[in-house]
């Protein structure tokens, strides 16, 4: 029983050292960026495209990250190959997160249908879905900082109507809230990126490898 808790811990840590690299955070960041980016992209584009504009800076984001997943990080600690217990935890995840969201998805179309004058019909639920998507994935993921960027997202919305309201805060303060949100969790992924960068220097044979390239 002992060995077994050991192995599970072991799993644990290993899986968690795996995500410790920065670039989860670097790419949430990049998400967030969007709501506080596009309000002001709302007025020449529409709701929809001033999102959906988002989607190649994603696409080149994903790529990047990939990149420096491979070429950067990997050589420095290594492949990490998941055992049964792990996968079958990370695919659980993946059929919930698209549960929640494909009814979330459902509930927001429906919002919209039912007319309201107050604009904090949509803010509190939608605080309170980030809050549940980011808290699951901090508990699948074994994550303890999403349930902080969780709190931090669902609290966004709600802050920003706060200062749009009373201090007159433009585009319902969404440009202060998620931008301040954004850069916060930029800046610990990269904190953690470099961290791992100058802790883990590449062996001597990947230096000899680079050299050679380079040359």
């Amino acid at each position: 029983m002992s060995h077994e808790t050991n192995l599970k811990e072991a799993d644990r840590k290993i899986f968690k050292t795996s995500l410790d690299d920065g670039l989860l955070d670097i790419f949430l960041a990049g998400f967030v960026l969007m709501f506080a980016v596009a309000p002001f992209l709302s007025r020449y584009l529409g709701d929809f495209w001033s999102s959906a504009i988002f989607l190649p800076f994603w696409g080149a984001l994903y790529l990047l990250l990939r990149w420096l997943r491979v070429h950067v990080v990997n050589p420095r600690i290594g492949t990490v190959k998941y055992g049964l217990v792990r996968k079958k935890k990370i695919t659980a995840f993946t059929i919930v997160m698209l549960v929640l969201n494909t009814a979330f998805l459902i509930l927001g179309m429906l919002a919209f249908t039912i007319p309201s004058d107050s604009g904090w019909r949509f803010i509190l639920p939608f605080g309170a879905m980030v809050l549940i998507l980011f808290s699951l994935a901090g508990y699948f993921l074994d994550l303890n900082r999403l349930y902080v960027y969780g709190l931090m997202l669902a609290l966004a919305a709600p802050v920003g109507e706060w200062l749009y309201q009373n201090f007159g805060a433009s585009h319902h303060g969404y440009p202060v809230t998620y931008g301040f949100s954004a850069l916060v969790i930029l800046l610990v992924g990269l904190v953690k990126f470099i961290t791992l960068v100058r802790n883990n220097p590449l062996p001597p044979e990947d230096l000899s490898l680079l050299e050679t390239n380079n040359g």
